[in-house]
């Protein structure tokens, strides 16, 4: 079984057909999703999903986007929303300045909120970084010097240097369908050499369709597809990536119960 380590079930394009979207997921091998908080006044609704669904469980946080509404200035109120049992990280939380929706100042700050909810709640981060490489590495590395958490750079797609801050700070990297896509050479060769034991993939549903279906909107089933151009990657049998990503998920998110994925 498959794990889609990051979707967002929660939006209109997926939940109005959510068990349709589910039972699809599974059909295609994906035995587990963790979907996304984005903005703190629309937890219920991605809690809710995770209540409704042993197999699913969410995160809470706020997105670089909507740090001038939502930013976080201390860690209280996730820590709070955290100790829900439905809830296994914290984010996505990061910086964004390829859109810059919100200043990089408030960004920066609310990042820095959600570290400190993840050291404090002890369950991993979850990261968004987009043309920001550089100041995302620099808060990472200050705050693991400040105290240790978990995480991992969620839809890696930035350069070799972040990918190497990520590793060796001792997060992970979730791989999203971008690795499919014509340009992303790149990113296929920082694939090739992340160890095997440091790597999730996800789809970012409703976004991101991998090839074959890149045009179409996005779903949790569609992470086979990224799984199997990771497996080719790394010269393995799709069977091996799928039990080392799967391993790798709940390594990282220990809240979440694995016997799930045998019912």
């Amino acid at each position: 079984m498959l794990v889609d380590s990051h979707c967002h079930l929660d939006f209109p394009e997926l939940a109005a057909e959510e068990d349709a979207v589910i039972a699809r997921a599974r059909e295609a091998g994906v035995g587990a999703m963790l979907t996304i908080g984005t903005r703190l006044d629309a937890f219920d609704k991605v809690r809710a999903i995770a209540e409704r669904h042993a197999n699913i469980w969410c995160s809470v946080g706020v997105h670089p986007h909507e740090a001038k509404e939502e930013g976080q200035r201390t860690p209280d109120r996730l820590v709070a929303l955290a100790q829900h049992p439905r809830v296994i990280g914290i984010g996505e939380t990061g910086l964004d300045y390829y859109y810059e929706h919100s200043p990089r100042d408030e960004q920066a700050g609310s990042f820095r909120a959600h570290i400190a909810a993840a050291r404090a709640s002890g369950l991993p981060l979850i990261v968004h970084t987009r043309d920001a490489d550089d100041d995302t590495a620099a808060i990472l590395r200050a705050e693991m010097g400040a105290g240790p958490f978990t995480g991992l750079i969620h839809c890696f797609s930035a350069g070799r240097g972040m990918a190497e801050a990520a590793l060796e700070l001792g997060l992970s990297i979730s791989i999203s369908g971008i690795v499919t896509f014509k340009a992303a050479e790149e990113l296929r060769a920082i694939v090739r050499d992340v160890p095997l034991d440091r790597l999730l993939v996800e789809t970012d549903a409703p976004y991101l369709a991998p090839i074959p279906r890149r045009g179409k909107r996005n779903e949790p089933a569609f992470v086979a597809h990224t799984a199997a151009k990771v497996a080719e990657l790394k010269g393995i049998p799709m069977a091996e990536l799928e039990r080392a990503t799967t391993d790798n998920f709940f390594r990282l998110f220990t809240k979440a119960d694995r016997t799930v994925l045998s019912a």
